[in-house]
């Protein structure tokens, strides 16, 4: 049992859906699950099990930011040898390429988090996803042809939800950065760290360009598309 996710051994699957909001936490469990039990509701994180296509699978709320991310990712990893972990979240298209509901499956995630410059001694490392969780989530998305576009590429894990600076999100975009979130360059980090896998796939709910945004109610519970691809990837057709 885990400081912050409180659940017994065995109660957690070796495959994880990892969502920031704890209530589409709860909604991708009840939407996408066969007997999903709740095993965690320390701090209003809530976490479930239960079966997709007969296999086990949980999913966890991880809260906003890399440093409440990292907290669950560790004890994840740690405490319950979860070998897989699949961010399925949002986040805001900074390109024109990348419209209002696209789905991003981030290959790298740049940041301006202090966390990896810490714990590398200044050097920028680069945190990328797993090569095989990638490959089955792009041919998972691209065997559905009414699927929303999908891009895959460069996402930027911002430490501010507000930026002092938002300029300098503009030579990200000039270098191929698709959009902005902010967790995913902590849990590759992570997933590095420990010899797990790890992928970010994120739905596009509001554009810094455009200013095109979804509502709250959309976010917690109208991103289907991207939890059907990274169940796929995760767990096969």
């Amino acid at each position: 049992m885990s400081t912050h996710i409180g659940a017994a051994a065995g109660q957690i699957a070796p495959t994880v859906l990892l969502p920031g909001d704890p209530l589409r936490a709860k909604w991708i469990a009840e939407t996408f699950l066969d007997d999903a039990t709740c095993y965690s509701e320390v701090r209003g994180m809530y976490g479930f099990t239960g079966t997709w296509r007969g296999q086990p699978v949980s999913v966890q709320g991880s809260g906003m930011g890399q440093p409440s991310m990292a907290i669950y990712v560790n004890e994840l990893f740690r405490e319950y040898d979860v070998q897989q972990i699949v961010r399925v979240g949002s986040c805001g298209g900074v390109t024109e390429s990348v419209g209002i509901r696209d789905i991003v499956i981030a290959s790298g995630a740049c940041t301006d988090s202090s966390m990896n410059r810490i714990t590398f001694g200044g050097i920028d490392y680069a945190p990328v996803a797993d090569f095989g969780l990638l490959r089955r989530a792009v041919e998972a998305a691209e065997a559905n042809p009414d699927s929303s576009p999908v891009h895959v590429g460069l996402i930027f894990s911002s430490d501010s939800f507000y930026a002092s600076r938002p300029e300098l999100l503009g030579g990200m975009v000039e270098y191929g950065v698709l959009a902005v979130e902010m967790e995913a360059s902590a849990l590759y980090t992570l997933a590095a760290k420990h010899g797990r896998r790890a992928l970010a796939i994120c739905t596009v709910s509001d554009h810094i360009v455009t200013g095109e945004e979804t509502t709250s109610a959309e976010r917690e519970q109208t991103f289907g598309e991207m939890v059907e691809i990274a169940l796929t990837a995760a767990l096969g057709g």
